[in-house]
């Protein structure tokens, strides 16, 4: 009798010892859980250090030139505060996503390109998709924000993919670039592979504070690069420049978010004045870019990519065409749509709005097809049918 009682001590000792066996296998998990974490940090640290995909940050020395400025405080560049007031606009933004398809059923059409035209002297545009355009200007051959890769991503095999084939294999067949200018580094409008391709056919380039130093750790020399600030102006074989305010961010890596500058250009030729907004929330600056460099014979404005989450980076198309008034554009083209998907909306949707929002408040919308060559001879010609449908 004695042995059946001990019986239930031995087994309150078993169930005892199950939990201690229980944490001891959880701590080896947790352990090398731990270890994985850290080389996966490690691994991770070393390819953002020495893939040359991510560029190069600012110096001790630039970061102390940036600290004399407005728009840089604590070490990043910042948006200026609001000028706008309440219900500026006069219908507010709908983020609401359509059930539209956030990419095409199928591979999005290319126009034929025509090298005839585009090497021509008089002025004219022909858009790459998104923000990427080649424009003829006082017959200075000109490249906006030049992304031709596959994926806008520092991965070519994560990432957003482009809806149609890339473009690389148009630098072959492009004349000689006279000036590139970047409005930012983020990946759909600064492409490591595309400069890489096209640096040997570029003279010069044109980018906001902090960008260059991607482009000299790319193989691009320093003398050919000029950098600028919001409203610096200069002057390149005729043309006036000028970098003009954009509300948005910059940045190629999680740890040096806003270490460079963003912004829009004014490029202002002899019969051409040009516009491009780069990415930007809407606020004031369009209006006081409007007092400074217009009237615009062209603006191309952002309102491509947009989400409730974004309302300080990105606009929705009814204050894209809002913008391209306040910027006193007699016409407008619609960017950043068409090559990538970045937000949750019908891919599509961005060019409807536009329409839409234009044709009420009587704004003069362009939108050719990709690949498509137009001459700005005095009046734009506009494409007849929305090709996209």
């Amino acid at each position: 009798m004695s042995n059946f009682e001990e019986r239930p001590r031995l087994g309150k000792r078993k169930e005892e010892g199950a939990p201690k066996s229980i944490k001891r296998v959880i701590k080896k998990i947790l352990k090398y859980l731990l270890v994985l974490i850290v080389v996966v940090a490690v691994v991770l640290t070393l390819f953002i250090n020495l893939s040359p995909t991510f560029g190069s940050n600012p110096s001790k020395d630039q970061e102390e030139f940036y600290s004399s400025f407005d728009n840089y405080k604590d070490g990043k560049f910042v948006n200026l505060p609001s000028t706008i007031p309440a219900g500026s606009i006069d219908s507010p933004p709908n983020w609401d996503s359509t059930d539209g398809q956030t990419r095409p059923p199928g591979q999005l059409p290319i126009a034929e390109f025509d090298w005839n035209k585009i090497g021509e002297k008089g002025d004219s545009l022909t858009w790459l998709g998104h923000s990427a355009f080649i424009l003829s200007l006082d017959n200075n051959k000109i490249l906006i924000d030049p992304m031709l890769g596959p994926t806008a991503s520092p991965l070519s095999f994560i990432g957003p993919k482009r809806y149609s084939k890339d473009l690389m294999n148009i630098i072959e067949e492009l004349p000689p670039i006279d000036a590139v200018f970047i409005t930012h580094d983020h990946y759909d409008h600064l492409d490591y592979q595309s400069i890489k391709g096209l640096k040997s056919k570029v003279a010069h380039f044109f980018v906001p504070y902090g960008v260059g130093n991607h482009l000299i750790e790319w193989g691009v020399a320093e003398g050919d690069i000029t950098e600028l600030n919001w409203w610096d102006e200069t002057e390149f074989q005729g043309l006036t420049l000028a970098l003009t305010p954009a509300k948005h961010s910059a940045g190629r890596a999680v740890l040096n978010q806003k270490s460079t500058l963003w912004g829009g250009w004014a490029i202002l030729g002899d019969e051409t004045r040009f516009y491009t907004s780069g990415d930007s929330g809407y606020d004031g600056h369009f209006k006081e870019i409007g007092d400074r460099y217009g009237p615009f014979d062209i603006a191309l404005i952002e309102g491509g990519q947009y989400d409730e989450r974004w309302p300080d980076s990105h606009m929705v198309p009814e204050e894209s065409v809002q913008a391209s008034i306040d910027v006193q554009g007699e016409q407008m083209m619609l960017t950043h749509w068409g090559a990538f998907t970045l937000a949750r909306h019908g891919w599509a949707e961005p060019i409807e709005r536009a329409t839409k929002a234009a044709e009420e408040k009587d704004v003069d919308l362009i939108a050719p097809q990709i690949g498509e060559t137009v001459p700005m001879d005095g009046e734009l010609s506009v494409p007849g049918s929305a090709w996209w449908k």
